[in-house]
């Protein structure tokens, strides 16, 4: 007569699966392709300072996903001040929309799977540019932000040097700090 292996039920903190969270880290300590990733974005012009990305599948765990579930529209526009109708946050904000949003979810996550608990996260986050490069009034400054700083309020089970400390694995975080190299190609139709 087999034995069966008792079913214990998956275990879940801050809302995540830290079961199947386990799962995911020992399949890719056996399969290292599965964690890597390639994520895709089409942009559209529509005139003034008015775009819209869209966002469909993506590569990972070795294989496409979301070719039929997916599918997100972003428009980008700018503010009057920068010759837009304000239709939408611009780029810069856009990509402080995504370091807070990486930053809080990166905690979230790597608490889970450490067994911290986290009951609640409230973040800001600010950036300082200077306009005079991307005017081409001059190069002293960067055209990039100069600076952002991040604000978090966390309850949870740890200090904020370990919260911080998990903050640090975000992706964004990582190419926000490190960069990243871009290419571009541009092709005249």
């Amino acid at each position: 007569m087999l034995k069966q292996q008792p079913v214990t039920p998956d275990q879940y903190l801050n809302g995540l699966n830290v079961t199947e969270y386990g799962k995911i880290v020992e399949a890719v300590r056996d399969e290292p392709r599965l964690a890597k990733f390639q994520f895709r974005a089409t942009n559209r012009w529509h005139g003034g300072g008015l775009n819209q990305t869209t966002i469909r599948n993506f590569h990972g765990g070795g294989e496409e996903q979301g070719v039929d579930s997916r599918h997100f529209t972003v428009d980008t526009g700018e503010p009057p001040l920068l010759l837009g109708d304000d239709e939408a946050p611009n780029p810069a904000e856009y990509l402080l929309h995504a370091l807070a949003g990486c930053l809080t979810s990166t905690i979230v996550y790597k608490a889970a799977a450490r067994g911290i608990k986290v009951e609640s996260i409230e973040s800001s986050i600010e950036g300082d540019m200077d306009a005079h490069n991307f005017l081409e009034i001059s190069d002293a400054q960067r055209t990039g932000y100069q600076n952002i700083r991040a604000r978090f309020r966390v309850k949870a089970d740890a200090s904020p040097e370990t919260l911080r400390a998990l903050a640090e694995f975000s992706p964004i975080y990582d190419t926000v700090v490190h960069g990243t190299s871009v290419s571009i190609d541009i092709e005249r139709v």
